[in-house]
């Protein structure tokens, strides 16, 4: 732990100070840089908010404060860079570093720190988080539970089929020839003698019931959760759910990826980008090319494909493109990309209008 000197305090109110912090879940450790970036002193602060009000003050007390590079703004960091943002501090994302540079430098929460605050003060970091105070954030939670659900139930729902095809012959003729639905309703209304657990076709009957039941526990909870999202999404951006291709779960998805500031994202090649769906350079000497591009938000890169797909089917445009696009030779998969490209333009463009358009009472 640095505190800071007699000369940095006395001379506070000309120095500029850069900050930056390592978050983890009980404890930030911040490190701040004046502005010919020299160390001026580190210090760790409990994830509270009394502990985010102290870290404010400490990096404060060392000058005219001009941003804080925070690591983690969407997970470990939240707290913080609301608290930051609330008090009108600009506050950068700044990525972890890399492989290399901690193989070269080590690897401390102070070092971290520091890194951070020199990826702030470059302009190397120039990434701006999302705002968490809103109905996006309200919609990231709820899709976060109904994701896991769906997950949840899938499963049990492969797990039922397998204890059938590995079934006591008896059973696995009574139960082979239903259909999933019929399957699940069967074996929830199953009573089966727990007294006698020990016989296999038994207990294959007991698990075949527990899990059928929380299948059907698992679809209400869906249903529950689909009809909060659904008017959600609406109330947030309607003209997004009234693109063609675009449903409840796509727009969800899109929002939220956006965030509730889809301003902070320069262009849509920006939004295209951070979709995954902006090619990526490979050309060399007399070579020229582009690439997939494997970053991005794969949730988002999903959303635009299921937006493709339905258009294909269903657009008299997209279908129009997608055979000309064929005569000049080009693959399927590779109009696709480029109608991912095109799409997300169009989703950019429908995210602002509807962002900054005026409340209706």
């Amino acid at each position: 732990m640095t505190q800071p000197t007699r000369s940095v305090m006395g001379s506070a109110q000309e120095l500029q100070v850069t900050g930056g912090i390592d978050t983890h879940k009980d404890t930030h450790t911040a490190a701040v840089l004046d502005s010919a970036g020299r160390l001026l002193g580190h210090r760790q602060f409990p994830t509270t908010p009394c502990g985010y009000r102290s870290l404010l003050a400490w990096l404060q007390g060392f000058g005219l404060l001009l941003r804080v590079g925070v690591e983690g703004t969407g997970v470990y960091g939240a707290g913080l860079a609301r608290h930051l943002h609330a008090a009108g501090i600009e506050v950068v994302e700044v990525d972890r570093p890399d492989r290399k540079t901690r193989r070269w430098q080590g690897k401390s929460d102070p070092v971290d720190a520091e890194a951070a605050a020199r990826a702030a003060l470059s302009g190397r970091a120039t990434g701006t988080p999302k705002h968490r105070d809103g109905q996006v954030e309200a919609l990231r939670a709820l899709r976060v539970a109904r994701r896991s659900a769906i997950s949840n139930r899938a499963e049990a729902q492969t797990q039922m089929k397998s204890l059938v095809v590995t079934a006591p012959e008896t059973l696995r003729t009574e139960l082979r020839g239903l259909t999933t639905r019929r399957l699940i309703t069967h074996c929830a209304t199953r009573r089966p003698d727990h007294s006698r657990a020990k016989d296999p076709a038994t207990a294959t009957l007991i698990a075949l019931r527990s899990l059928a039941q929380r299948h059907q526990r698992l679809t209400a909870e869906i249903a529950e959760l689909d009809a909060l999202l659904g008017p959600l999404v609406a109330a947030i951006n309607p003209g997004l759910v009234a693109l063609n291709g675009v449903g409840t779960e796509v727009a969800g998805q899109l929002l939220v990826t956006a965030g509730e500031d889809p301003e902070r994202l320069d262009s849509e090649a920006a939004f295209a980008m951070l979709c995954g769906a902006a090619p990526l350079p490979a050309s060399s000497g007399r070579t020229h090319r582009h690439r997939l591009n494997r970053g991005g938000d794969r949730q988002a890169n999903a959303a635009l494909y299921r937006i493709v797909l339905c258009r294909l089917r269903w657009d008299p445009r997209t279908r129009a493109y997608r055979d000309r696009r064929t005569t000049e030779g080009m693959s399927k998969k590779e109009i696709i990309r480029c109608l991912k490209r095109y799409i997300a333009r169009e989703i950019y463009q429908e995210l602002l209008t509807s962002h900054d358009a005026p409340a209706v009472a």
